[in-house]
């Protein structure tokens, strides 16, 4: 039984042992390159979830601010002054 021919009679195992023996050929016959791809798009995609964090604090920061000063207003308020 080599590498080529691996046969158990388990149809499904057989299977599964050609698919992943083909995938790891495949991923030995590319480049090395082709992983850069990848360590692209997560850097990418970091920098966007850093973005999209700083952004939602500002604003999260922004909106406690202006609930405080209703808050604020609210509780000063009477009949003869305005906020």
């Amino acid at each position: 039984m080599n590498a080529r021919n691996f046969h158990t009679g388990i149809p499904p195992l057989d299977f599964l042992v050609t698919f992943l023996q083909s995938r790891v050929q495949r991923a030995r016959s590319q480049g090395l390159d082709r992983g850069a791809s990848a360590v692209e798009w997560v850097i990418i995609s970091a920098v966007v979830v850093a973005i999209v964090g700083v952004v939602a604090a500002i604003i999260n920061a922004a909106l406690t601010e202006g609930a405080n000063k209703v808050g604020d207003c609210i509780k000063g308020a009477s009949a003869s002054k305005t906020c």
